[in-house]
């Protein structure tokens, strides 16, 4: 079996929660894209990081389903794994930094895959929601208090791959953060936190906590 670790991204500040990220830290033991692909499905994660350059930040991104060339929470668990100034993707350089007990990234609203943002009037009908059926991926949110900039959201990817909900996204957080054009702090799933901040020039960061799980 190909030796990977486990982190946990989005943590809430008990370090409880966040989504579960597979990192193969030596990416040259699977260097083929089918294989790839196939080792994602096989582990089951959101999304499974292949690291092809440590030094330079060179990475490679799949669900259980697809590749990626971007992916917020997968970019936030390697940069604190890795502890570099950047990160290489197929959609371009995300900036990378650590502060404190966060990690962030610095990406573009652009390079996010789509996701279909549902507001709701309050985050009492978000935690209520069921699970919708496989097609669109819905990010539903809620103001929590708007003025402090504090929202409850929920991800439902709707890939049809075997995860129904994702506890922590930070592509949306993304997304969400270009579209209102301010920070923000969101409680996604049951207890991850994800911190965010617009940037200039069209750029977003996106930071929370990491820890190894295994």
């Amino acid at each position: 079996m190909t030796d990977y670790d486990v982190l946990r991204v989005f943590c809430g500040p008990n370090g409880g929660y966040g989504n579960e990220l597979g990192v193969v830290r030596d990416g040259s033991v699977v260097p083929d894209a089918g294989e790839r692909q196939e080792l994602a499905a096989k582990l089951g994660f959101s999304e499974t990081v292949f690291v092809d350059d440590p030094e330079r930040g060179v990475i490679d991104i799949y669900t259980p389903g697809t590749r990626l060339p971007f992916a917020g929470y997968p970019c936030v668990g390697v940069a604190w794994l890795l502890d570099v100034p950047e990160l290489v993707t197929p959609a371009g350089v995300v900036g990378a930094r650590q502060d404190g007990e966060f990690s962030w990234i610095e990406a573009r609203a652009e390079w996010a895959p789509p996701r279909t943002l549902r507001r709701y009037a309050t985050a009492a009908e978000v935690e209520e929601l069921a699970v919708p059926p496989a097609g669109e991926w819905v990010y539903a949110w809620a103001w929590e208090d708007e003025s402090a900039g504090r929202v409850r959201a929920r991800g439902f990817p709707g890939r049809g791959d075997g995860i129904e909900e994702d506890e922590a996204t930070g592509a949306a957080a993304l997304l969400l953060t270009d579209r209102l054009g301010r920070a923000l702090n969101i409680v996604q799933g049951t207890g991850s936190q994800i911190l965010t901040a617009p940037q200039p020039e069209g750029w977003v960061e996106v930071g929370g906590r990491v820890r190894l799980e295994r």
